[in-house]
């Protein structure tokens, strides 16, 4: 359902329309001007990431802001056009990227996302000035294509050919980025994940584990499991015979150490072994409904993906490993 507008909000919306186009533009290149005349900050780890199969430059400001590029940022969800000279000024007077300015769009767009769309002035490591966005921008604006696509699909069947060529980036983008994952790719593609404190890394893990124990519910399909013994040769007698120990090493290592910074100490943390060696609780039910889950499931079909494909175990880390790769780590030398 569409999140209602506030006051504001709408006030804002009456005022741009009653504006000539050269009025807007104007007005948003005034305020670029007033933007970098102010006091820019400087990135103090910047790096290219990918996401989906684009590049886009990622910067992390020293308040710890994670920015992707204002240009790369558009051209990844499909849009042609481009800040004019480094201004920033596809920014609407009432602060609502143009991107996000057809009327269909609206209804799907929260106040929260529209505080978040206005472009970030900063300059690179080297000094360059550069426009950027909140990192976490890109998987909400994504989100409101997708869900414009459902009510479309819903409504008539159909999506306006226009908005086609968009969605699929949405969906790509969608699809090769877990929605909360953005935070760590950033860290990950500018190094400021090696000398992030504790408490950056503690808001992190807060988002994919819960406070509470969760009931207990099925997440890992048999077929992971089964793959795992194929490809080491093993023989399978079925999930209610006991497993190698070593499985729930290649569990830990395979997908929960890919799902976030530290996840496995805290899981181990949490939920800690007695004295006979058991836990009371499976790893999984400490995660989040809303994050955590999320984020496991894609982590698991896709080692499952990666073993379809494989015909020998080293075959399957060689390959799983570069696609998915921890920091400080060599796939050459992990076997």
């Amino acid at each position: 359902m569409a999140e209602d507008q506030s006051p504001q909000s709408k006030g804002g919306e009456a005022r741009a329309k009653a504006l000539s186009s050269e009025e807007k533009k104007a007005i948003a290149r005034k305020a670029a001007e007033a933007r970098w005349s102010g006091d820019i900050p400087k990135a103090g780890h910047d790096g290219v990431a990918s996401i989906g199969g684009k590049k886009i430059y990622a910067a992390v400001l020293p308040n710890g802001k994670r920015l992707l590029s204002q240009g790369q940022f558009l051209r990844s969800l499909g849009r042609a056009r481009s800040p004019k000279a480094g201004t920033g000024a596809l920014t609407t007077v009432d602060g609502l990227p143009f991107f996000l300015q057809a009327e269909q769009l609206k209804p799907f767009i929260s106040d929260d996302l529209r505080v978040s769309t206005t472009p970030i002035f900063f300059k690179s490591k080297d000094g360059k000035k550069q426009v950027g966005y909140d990192a976490e921008l890109l998987p909400k604006v994504c989100e409101v294509y997708l869900r414009f696509r459902d009510d479309c699909l819903a409504s008539s069947g159909k999506v306006p050919t226009q908005y086609d060529h968009i969605i699929k980036a949405c969906d790509i983008l969608m699809r090769g980025l877990a929605h909360v994952g953005i935070i760590a790719l950033v860290d990950e593609a500018t190094g400021y994940q090696d000398v992030r404190d504790r408490q950056a890394l503690q808001a992190i893990l807060e988002q994919f584990l819960g406070k509470e124990l969760a009931a207990w519910a099925k997440r890992f399909p048999d077929e992971f499991y089964q793959q795992i013994f194929r490809l080491k040769k093993w023989t399978w007698r079925g999930m209610r015979v006991n497993r190698p120990q070593v499985v729930a090493r290649y569990t830990n290592d395979l997908i929960y150490d890919r799902l976030a910074p530290g996840i496995v100490t805290e899981l181990e943390s949490r939920n800690p072994k007695d004295e006979k060696g058991n836990r009371k609780a499976r790893h999984h039910q400490w995660l989040t409904q809303d994050v955590g889950h999320p984020a496991l499931a894609q982590q698991l079909y896709a080692a499952i993906g990666f073993m379809r494909a494989a015909t020998s175990w080293d075959e399957f880390l060689l390959s799983y490993y570069k696609a998915y790769p921890k920091k400080g780590i060599n796939p050459e030398f992990t076997f």
